[in-house]
């Protein structure tokens, strides 16, 4: 038996979507970490150092603890895995975002793609969709490079 989706309402910044079995929850915090999970795993698999790098930007973006940090990639993770076409989703959710926010994310992405050391066309790729998603405009993905860039020579 498909279980159906009642209708889809955001309560302040929080998507809620409700089904006859449960009710899910999703807010900026969670869009942010499946879209970096979602980059870092774009190539095939998630590093240790992107797993790190992941842990250490969302608890510091988001001020939370390791472990609560850890608990909210597991569930992105967790998410994709279950629903790997989660862009529509995320399209919703990003109109919580404002364009800082989005910038920060944007910086955010180009972090773990360089995590590893290793750039290729798939990141690259993801990072486009990225962009695409959150709906980010050149001039707050350019600021997004320009900090990025600044930060690395530091």
């Amino acid at each position: 038996m498909e279980d159906k989706i009642i209708e889809p309402r955001f309560e302040g910044a929080q998507l809620i979507i409700e089904t006859s079995n449960e009710t899910e929850v999703y807010d900026s915090q969670f869009l942010v970490a499946a879209l970096l999970v979602s980059v870092a795993k774009c190539d095939g698999h998630i590093s240790n150092a992107e797993t790190e790098k992941m842990l250490q930007l969302v608890g510091q973006h988001f001020q939370l603890k390791s472990s609560e940090s850890l608990e909210l990639l597991t569930r992105a993770m967790t998410n994709l895995a279950e629903n790997p076409d989660l862009s529509s989703l995320l399209k919703d959710l990003s109109t919580v975002l404002t364009s800082a926010d989005k910038e920060d994310v944007a910086v955010m992405v180009l972090k773990v793609v360089a995590a590893d050391g290793s750039q290729d066309a798939v990141e690259m790729d993801m990072l486009s969709s990225v962009t695409d998603i959150i709906d980010i405009s050149p001039e707050s993905m350019h600021s997004a490079f320009d900090r990025y860039f600044n930060e690395r020579q530091a």
